[in-house]
Protein backbone atom coordinates (compact mmCIF):
# COMPACT_ATOMS: atom_id res chain seq x y z
CA UNK A 1 0.00 0.00 0.00
CA UNK A 2 1.45 3.36 -0.66
CA UNK A 3 -0.03 6.95 0.59
CA UNK A 4 1.09 9.94 -0.99
CA UNK A 5 0.54 13.69 0.02
CA UNK A 6 0.76 16.74 -2.25
CA UNK A 7 -0.11 20.00 0.44
CA UNK A 8 0.24 21.11 2.20
CA UNK A 9 3.57 19.64 2.20
CA UNK A 10 4.70 16.83 0.34
CA UNK A 11 5.12 13.36 1.65
CA UNK A 12 4.81 9.36 0.57
CA UNK A 13 5.40 6.29 1.95
CA UNK A 14 4.77 2.34 1.25
CA UNK A 15 4.29 -0.43 3.45
CA UNK A 16 4.11 -3.76 2.43
CA UNK A 17 1.60 -5.88 4.05
CA UNK A 18 -0.91 -8.66 3.56
CA UNK A 19 -4.84 -8.88 3.66
CA UNK A 20 -7.54 -11.24 3.42
CA UNK A 21 -10.00 -11.47 0.72
CA UNK A 22 -12.70 -13.69 2.01
CA UNK A 23 -16.45 -14.66 1.48
CA UNK A 24 -18.56 -13.50 4.40
CA UNK A 25 -20.71 -17.32 4.42
CA UNK A 26 -17.26 -18.82 3.98
CA UNK A 27 -14.82 -17.70 6.23
CA UNK A 28 -11.74 -19.49 6.26
CA UNK A 29 -10.99 -22.79 8.80
CA UNK A 30 -7.44 -22.27 9.88
CA UNK A 31 -5.81 -25.15 11.62
CA UNK A 32 -6.26 -24.91 15.74
CA UNK A 33 -2.58 -23.74 15.74
CA UNK A 34 -3.00 -20.87 13.09
CA UNK A 35 -6.01 -19.69 14.63
CA UNK A 36 -3.92 -17.00 16.49
CA UNK A 37 -2.63 -15.50 13.59
CA UNK A 38 -5.99 -14.71 11.32
CA UNK A 39 -9.30 -14.54 13.33
CA UNK A 40 -11.95 -12.26 11.87
CA UNK A 41 -14.85 -11.12 14.60
CA UNK A 42 -17.96 -9.69 14.32
CA UNK A 43 -17.39 -6.95 17.14
CA UNK A 44 -14.40 -5.78 14.87
CA UNK A 45 -16.61 -4.31 12.78
CA UNK A 46 -19.70 -1.69 12.15
CA UNK A 47 -21.69 -1.54 15.62
CA UNK A 48 -19.53 -4.49 17.10
CA UNK A 49 -22.34 -6.34 18.81
CA UNK A 50 -23.97 -8.16 15.98
CA UNK A 51 -23.41 -12.12 16.39
CA UNK A 52 -21.65 -12.30 12.28
CA UNK A 53 -19.62 -10.15 10.22
CA UNK A 54 -22.92 -10.97 7.85
CA UNK A 55 -25.37 -10.07 10.57
CA UNK A 56 -23.44 -6.57 10.95
CA UNK A 57 -23.08 -5.31 7.86
CA UNK A 58 -26.97 -6.33 6.93
CA UNK A 59 -27.75 -4.23 10.92
CA UNK A 60 -25.87 -1.23 9.45
CA UNK A 61 -27.85 -1.61 6.18
CA UNK A 62 -31.34 -1.90 7.47
CA UNK A 63 -30.17 0.97 9.99
CA UNK A 64 -29.65 3.32 6.74
CA UNK A 65 -33.22 2.16 5.72
CA UNK A 66 -31.02 -0.08 2.72
CA UNK A 67 -32.55 -3.24 1.64
CA UNK A 68 -29.37 -6.22 1.60
CA UNK A 69 -28.78 -7.66 -1.22
CA UNK A 70 -28.69 -10.71 -0.91
CA UNK A 71 -26.21 -12.32 -2.90
CA UNK A 72 -22.55 -13.27 -2.53
CA UNK A 73 -20.66 -10.74 0.07
CA UNK A 74 -16.59 -10.39 -0.53
CA UNK A 75 -14.88 -8.54 2.33
CA UNK A 76 -11.15 -7.34 1.74
CA UNK A 77 -9.90 -6.30 5.44
CA UNK A 78 -6.90 -6.96 7.85
CA UNK A 79 -7.81 -9.91 10.37
CA UNK A 80 -6.86 -10.26 13.95
CA UNK A 81 -3.35 -11.21 14.39
CA UNK A 82 -2.25 -12.42 17.89
CA UNK A 83 -5.63 -10.55 19.33
CA UNK A 84 -5.07 -7.26 17.94
CA UNK A 85 -6.56 -5.78 14.89
CA UNK A 86 -6.98 -2.23 13.43
CA UNK A 87 -8.50 -1.86 9.48
CA UNK A 88 -7.86 1.69 8.46
CA UNK A 89 -10.39 0.38 4.73
CA UNK A 90 -12.10 -2.75 5.19
CA UNK A 91 -14.53 -2.92 2.06
CA UNK A 92 -17.82 -5.16 1.16
CA UNK A 93 -18.72 -6.18 -2.71
CA UNK A 94 -22.26 -6.66 -1.44
CA UNK A 95 -23.90 -9.47 -4.97
CA UNK A 96 -27.44 -10.11 -5.40
CA UNK A 97 -28.25 -13.45 -6.00
CA UNK A 98 -27.55 -13.28 -9.54
CA UNK A 99 -23.90 -12.76 -8.74
CA UNK A 100 -23.97 -9.46 -9.68
CA UNK A 101 -22.61 -6.25 -8.03
CA UNK A 102 -25.19 -4.01 -6.97
CA UNK A 103 -23.25 -1.88 -4.15
CA UNK A 104 -19.73 -1.56 -2.85
CA UNK A 105 -20.12 -0.71 1.51
CA UNK A 106 -16.74 0.94 2.73
CA UNK A 107 -15.70 0.93 6.10
CA UNK A 108 -13.05 3.08 7.52
CA UNK A 109 -11.56 3.02 10.86
CA UNK A 110 -9.19 5.85 12.61
CA UNK A 111 -6.47 5.69 14.94
CA UNK A 112 -8.96 7.16 17.33
CA UNK A 113 -11.31 4.20 18.05
CA UNK A 114 -13.96 6.12 15.04
CA UNK A 115 -15.44 4.19 12.36
CA UNK A 116 -17.48 5.50 9.40
CA UNK A 117 -19.32 3.66 6.70
CA UNK A 118 -19.95 4.94 3.26
CA UNK A 119 -22.53 3.02 0.67
CA UNK A 120 -21.26 3.61 -2.74
CA UNK A 121 -22.79 2.70 -6.01
CA UNK A 122 -19.51 2.06 -8.19
CA UNK A 123 -19.18 1.81 -12.47
CA UNK A 124 -18.54 -0.69 -14.62
CA UNK A 125 -14.52 0.41 -13.90
CA UNK A 126 -15.30 0.28 -10.28
CA UNK A 127 -15.50 4.16 -9.99
CA UNK A 128 -17.52 6.21 -7.13
CA UNK A 129 -17.56 9.56 -4.97
CA UNK A 130 -19.07 10.16 -1.70
CA UNK A 131 -18.62 13.49 0.27
CA UNK A 132 -16.18 12.76 3.82
CA UNK A 133 -17.49 12.00 6.85
CA UNK A 134 -14.89 10.99 9.62
CA UNK A 135 -11.77 12.84 11.01
CA UNK A 136 -9.26 10.95 9.44
CA UNK A 137 -6.18 12.69 9.16
CA UNK A 138 -4.88 15.08 12.00
CA UNK A 139 -3.67 16.79 9.29
CA UNK A 140 -7.21 17.34 6.96
CA UNK A 141 -10.44 18.74 8.72
CA UNK A 142 -13.57 16.57 7.62
CA UNK A 143 -14.34 18.41 4.47
CA UNK A 144 -13.88 17.27 0.84
CA UNK A 145 -15.14 13.97 -0.39
CA UNK A 146 -12.81 11.12 -2.01
CA UNK A 147 -12.81 9.72 -5.57
CA UNK A 148 -12.58 5.96 -5.30
CA UNK A 149 -11.36 3.42 -7.57
CA UNK A 150 -12.95 -0.06 -6.08
CA UNK A 151 -13.22 -2.63 -8.77
CA UNK A 152 -13.91 -6.23 -7.40
CA UNK A 153 -10.74 -8.46 -6.72
CA UNK A 154 -9.70 -10.27 -9.35
CA UNK A 155 -5.83 -12.40 -9.76
CA UNK A 156 -4.40 -8.64 -8.92
CA UNK A 157 -5.78 -6.12 -6.73
CA UNK A 158 -5.90 -2.18 -7.38
CA UNK A 159 -7.56 0.04 -5.41
CA UNK A 160 -7.06 3.97 -5.00
CA UNK A 161 -8.95 6.13 -2.25
CA UNK A 162 -7.98 10.26 -3.83
CA UNK A 163 -9.59 13.05 -1.13
CA UNK A 164 -10.40 16.17 -3.41
CA UNK A 165 -11.02 19.22 -1.19
CA UNK A 166 -11.10 23.52 -2.87
CA UNK A 167 -8.17 23.89 -5.03
CA UNK A 168 -6.89 20.39 -5.28
CA UNK A 169 -6.48 16.40 -4.18
CA UNK A 170 -3.73 16.36 -1.52
CA UNK A 171 -3.91 12.85 -0.50
CA UNK A 172 -4.02 9.79 -2.46
CA UNK A 173 -3.87 6.16 -0.96
CA UNK A 174 -3.51 3.19 -3.27
CA UNK A 175 -3.47 -0.76 -2.69
CA UNK A 176 -2.17 -3.12 -4.30
CA UNK A 177 -1.41 -6.88 -4.32
CA UNK A 178 -1.39 -10.38 -5.93
CA UNK A 179 -3.81 -13.22 -4.96
CA UNK A 180 -2.50 -15.79 -3.00
CA UNK A 181 -4.14 -18.77 -1.76
CA UNK A 182 -4.99 -19.14 2.03
CA UNK A 183 -2.30 -22.29 2.28
CA UNK A 184 -1.29 -22.77 5.85
CA UNK A 185 1.99 -22.23 4.65
CA UNK A 186 1.34 -19.45 3.59
CA UNK A 187 -0.05 -17.76 6.17
CA UNK A 188 2.79 -18.99 8.29
CA UNK A 189 5.24 -17.26 5.66
CA UNK A 190 3.63 -14.22 5.85
CA UNK A 191 3.37 -14.32 9.76
CA UNK A 192 6.75 -14.66 10.19
CA UNK A 193 7.91 -11.96 7.10
CA UNK A 194 5.28 -9.62 9.08
CA UNK A 195 4.74 -10.52 12.54
CA UNK A 196 2.25 -8.50 14.13
CA UNK A 197 1.57 -7.04 10.97
CA UNK A 198 -1.87 -5.11 11.70
CA UNK A 199 -0.10 -3.43 14.79
CA UNK A 200 2.60 -2.20 12.35
CA UNK A 201 0.08 -0.62 10.09
CA UNK A 202 -1.51 1.05 13.04
CA UNK A 203 2.44 1.96 14.33
CA UNK A 204 3.34 2.96 10.78
CA UNK A 205 0.50 5.73 10.92
CA UNK A 206 1.46 6.83 13.89
CA UNK A 207 5.40 7.35 13.17
CA UNK A 208 4.45 9.05 9.69
CA UNK A 209 1.59 11.53 11.44
CA UNK A 210 4.69 12.78 13.86
CA UNK A 211 7.30 13.25 11.09
CA UNK A 212 4.84 15.23 9.33
CA UNK A 213 4.05 17.34 12.73
CA UNK A 214 8.13 18.04 12.70
CA UNK A 215 8.02 19.19 9.60
CA UNK A 216 5.71 21.86 10.48
CA UNK A 217 2.45 20.46 9.32
CA UNK A 218 -0.67 22.43 11.33
CA UNK A 219 -3.08 19.69 13.41
CA UNK A 220 -6.72 20.35 12.66
CA UNK A 221 -9.10 20.70 15.38
CA UNK A 222 -10.72 17.29 15.80
CA UNK A 223 -15.05 17.48 16.70
CA UNK A 224 -15.84 13.72 18.21
CA UNK A 225 -19.11 12.24 17.49
CA UNK A 226 -20.90 11.08 20.49
CA UNK A 227 -20.59 7.29 19.19
CA UNK A 228 -17.50 5.26 18.15
CA UNK A 229 -19.27 4.44 14.90
CA UNK A 230 -19.77 7.26 12.41
CA UNK A 231 -23.78 6.98 11.55
CA UNK A 232 -23.48 8.89 7.61
CA UNK A 233 -23.91 6.60 4.48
Amino acid sequence: MAHVRTAPVRYAFRHRTYMWLVDLDALPRLPRALRPLARFDARDHFGGTAPTLRAGLEAWLAAHGIRPAGGRVLMLAHARVLGYVFNPLTLYWCHDRSGALRYVVAEVHNTYGQRHAYLLETDARGRAETAKGLYVSPFFPVDGHYRMRLPVPGERLDLAVQLARAGGRPFTATVRGRRRAATPSALLGAALRRPWSTAAVWAGIRRHGVLLYLRGLPVQPRTTPDSREGTGQ
